[in-house]
């Protein structure tokens, strides 16, 4: 479906964009997520991933250029096997993005919000089925290959890549490492999808792609200014304002989709 274009949806569009990679700026995580689902609030879910497809890898590139080519070249050769698997899977969510209904695609989106928030925070110990990197057995070729498949397949379909950050702090990069090979993971999904969204017609009008396009302003300006606040932000309060926001967004995509509000 294609939204109705008004000044007042412009102005959200941006402000949950700059907020979304104000967040990312800071924290090292979160564009996708806080962006996605802040917007499947006020359009349609299916049209607000692939709206979020160009700007996220936009927020990607910008990321990227912190690593130093040696830390490029040790990361690609330490995760390709996270990469490739989730490429395959991406194309696959992908495809299935088209035919799944709006109000269960709102109900999974929240669901997925939430779900990262339980994966992300620290306050309560998770089960150990949940905690896929935290042993040598979880950092195989293997193991890297079957998160990446499935983690790939979710986020082909929604923009969320809850399994695949999860299991990227499990390896304890430095924070600075961790943006970096966050955004390198994320900047070959989203660089494939670019072109799967526009060879399988997803995108629901020229207007809604080319606002995509022109939203990668907002997007990269909040990096910046996110950035720019990481050194006088502790990582407590980065990690309570992301999780704080998804929490809400994934409620509210919840209660959107059951009908209840």
């Amino acid at each position: 479906m294609t939204p109705t274009l008004t000044l007042t949806l412009v102005a959200a569009v941006t402000l949950v964009v700059v907020v979304a990679g104000a967040t990312n700026g800071l924290a090292g995580f979160g564009f996708a997520v806080v962006g996605t689902m802040a917007l499947a609030t006020v359009i349609d879910p299916a049209t607000a991933v692939v709206f979020m497809i160009v700007p996220i890898l936009a927020v990607n590139v910008s990321l990227v250029r912190d690593l130093s080519s040696e830390e490029l070249r040790t990361c690609s050769r330490r995760f390709w096997p996270l990469i490739a698997a989730a490429l395959v899977g991406t194309v696959v969510g992908m495809a299935a993005l088209d035919s799944v209904p709006e109000a269960p695609l709102r109900v999974g989106l929240g669901l997925l919000s939430l779900g990262f928030v339980l994966t992300a925070q620290r306050r309560f110990p998770l089960p150990p089925w949940l905690a896929v990197g935290d042993s040598d057995a979880g950092r195989t070729p293997l193991s890297m290959a079957g998160v990446g498949a499935v983690s790939g397949l979710l986020f082909g379909g929604t923009n969320v890549g809850v399994q695949l950050i999860a299991y990227l702090r499990s390896f304890d990069l430095s924070h600075g490492l961790f943006v970096g090979v966050v955004a390198l993971v994320f900047l070959g999904l989203n660089g494939i999808r670019v072109i799967l969204a526009a060879a399988l017609g997803l995108y629901p009008s020229a207007t809604v792609a080319g606002a995509s396009v022109v939203a990668v302003v907002p997007a990269v300006a909040g990096v910046a200014i996110g950035k720019r606040l990481r050194s006088a932000v502790g990582e407590r309060p980065r990690r309570v304002l992301v999780l704080g926001l998804l929490t809400l967004v994934g409620v509210r995509l919840v209660t959107g989709g059951l009908g209840i509000a």
